[in-house]
């Protein structure tokens, strides 16, 4: 696959995929994110949703990424629709938990659970979830062997096949560990974004636990192609949810100041060079880090979703680029974002 003008043009090179824990299943390393096709990044029309959908299909991608409460159902419900058109089966995971009201850990009962999973069972049109991640739930819950017993009775019952979990801090992800029914940890994992390199990637890697990384982008900082007066609407979390107001502050943005996260992503479009599309380089660093299952970026148009497809044909980055990446890191992000993370 080649990249022209930031859209990917199709080869018969097939993507990469890699087994996600030891649920039995393999994934292509570049995923579809669906929160976009959802809702909170602006207005995506079903005709574009659907074309976002063909595209990434079409491109190789196996893997779906989708939640309950995206759209209240709608990224759901539109990929349920999607692929009856297409009469095939890609591995879709969705997540549960976030329509707990309130939103307490004593919310999540064994009742609510199947609740939640049911509803996503008839958005998604299958009696089997592929994979249900707890959807970064209140702390206490990672640690709540209640929870784990219901989910290992939905697996019993066919309801799900596997569970997993959504975490914002490492240190859930290492609670969720110590639970031998979880198979997939999803967190957040970009270039400004590295503390899961340290100890978290390396726990899940030793208990074949599979790691899918989210906002691989930064809500797109990592384009490239962003200002200091660029912009978003009303509805766009990259607008209400900057300090945190809405949900946690990593999921925008991944917690980086956005003048910071705009100069840093100057640097490393610079570093990626004028050959390599910004995205797709920083998608490449993600599928390169040990321990890394698939990398899940979202997209609202064909371009983006073809654009991201694209790095997985790139080559790995240099060890002069690792480099000159990490200086970024370290002289831009690292102070900016201590307290926040």
């Amino acid at each position: 696959m080649t990249v022209t003008d930031g859209i990917a043009e199709s080869s018969n090179t097939p993507l990469e995929t890699r087994p996600l824990g030891r649920t039995g299943a393999d994934v292509s390393v570049v995923g579809l994110g669906t929160w976009q096709l959802g809702g909170d990044w602006g207005d995506v029309s079903s005709e574009d949703a659907a074309a976002v959908l063909d595209a990434a299909l079409d491109a190789g991608v196996t893997l779906l990424d989708t939640a309950d409460v995206y759209g209240d159902g709608k990224s759901e419900e539109r990929i349920r629709q999607s692929l009856a058109a297409r009469g095939e089966r890609p591995f879709v995971a969705t997540k549960a938990g976030r329509r707990a009201d309130p939103f307490t850990a004593e919310q999540y009962t064994a009742e609510n659970l199947r609740a939640w999973i049911d509803r996503s069972r008839r958005n998604l049109g299958v009696d089997t979830l592929d994979l249900v991640q707890l959807h970064c739930p209140p702390p206490a819950v990672y640690s709540d062997q209640r929870v784990y017993d219901a989910l290992d009775a939905l697996v019993a019952e066919q309801v799900i096949a596997a569970y997993g979990v959504s975490v914002e801090t490492v240190e859930e992800g290492l609670t969720a560990l110590q639970h031998p029914g979880v198979q997939s940890i999803q967190v957040i994992l970009n270039i400004f974004r590295r503390k899961p390199l340290e100890e978290l990637l390396p726990a899940a890697a030793r208990a074949e636990v599979g790691i899918l990384a989210r906002v691989p982008l930064a809500s797109g900082l990592l384009t490239g192609k962003y200002t200091v007066d660029t912009t978003f609407g009303a509805d766009d979390h990259r607008n209400y949810n900057r300090n945190g107001e809405a949900f946690d502050v990593g999921e925008t943005f991944s917690g980086v100041p956005f003048d910071v996260g705009v100069a840093a992503a100057r640097e490393v479009a610079e570093i990626a060079g004028p050959d390599v599309e910004t995205a797709a380089f920083a998608l490449r660093w993600v599928i390169d880090q040990p321990g890394v299952t698939a990398v899940i970026p979202g997209a609202r148009n064909v371009k983006q979703a073809l654009g991201n497809v694209a790095a997985a044909n790139l080559p790995s980055l240099t060890d002069s680029q690792l480099a000159d990446l990490e200086r970024v890191y370290d002289e831009r992000i690292r102070a900016s974002v201590h307290d926040r993370w």
